[in-house]
């Protein structure tokens, strides 16, 4: 099936609620163009240069999503258009996130990333570490910054309980820090996890926003 007919008959299969991320690291402008063409504006990328690259050619209402690991010293080139940033895991990113969306007058959101799959990740919170960041690290002096919701990786396991049950945690976690911390900010919705393989259970278990790749475009081009 081409792009465009991945594009339509995922977003015709995605309950209302649910965003398509389409993810698009590696991939050519025209293949980017052809998932745009179909009605696409959510893509999400791995290398923040390589976005940055596709940003500057491609049609300007595309919503950029950063979900790879965020290098503080390469936050400038997408502080200007980012949409979304789904990996923070430190206060310190938060803080350089903020300084950089500072200078272009504008508000990044970002979303927290957890630490939920059973295998070793350098990356992302523990649960404990981000009841911690909230409860105690100055978060809402940043004025540049928003938290926007939490974002995860499931296990990459062919056992389909298991990933149920880190999404379905994620979720608890998710309603928790809402009425603790965010029970007065809208903007506090997004529960972004769920890709290829475990997208369908990820909406199950409540996930806003689904991260599709090779789905859309097939394998990468390197």
């Amino acid at each position: 099936m081409s792009i465009a007919g991945q594009i339509l008959q995922l977003r015709n299969s995605l309950p209302q609620e649910v965003s398509l991320l389409a993810i698009s690291k590696y991939q050519p402008i025209e293949a980017l163009q052809e998932a745009y063409d179909a009605g696409q504006r959510m893509f999400g990328e791995n290398h923040i240069q390589e976005m940055a690259a596709k940003a500057a050619v491609l049609p300007k209402d595309i919503e950029w999503h950063f979900t790879g690991h965020v290098q503080t010293n390469k936050i400038k080139y997408m502080a200007s258009f980012v949409s979304l940033i789904h990996a923070v895991d430190s206060f310190r990113l938060l803080r350089e996130i903020d300084k950089h969306a500072a200078k272009h007058n504008r508000t990044i959101d970002c979303l927290l990333q957890i630490h939920i799959a059973q295998e070793e990740t350098k990356y992302g919170l523990t649960v404990e570490e981000c009841r911690q960041l909230l409860a105690t690290e100055p978060w809402r002096e940043l004025k540049h910054i928003r938290i926007a919701g939490l974002m995860a990786m499931g296990s990459n396991t062919d056992d389909m309980a298991q990933v149920r049950s880190e999404f379905r945690r994620m979720r608890q976690l998710f309603d928790e820090l809402k009425v603790a911390y965010f029970a007065d900010e809208p903007s506090f919705a997004q529960l972004s996890e769920g890709m290829t393989d475990d997208y369908l259970i990820a909406i199950e278990e409540g996930s806003t926003i689904v991260r599709i790749g090779s789905m859309i475009f097939g394998e990468r081009q390197y």
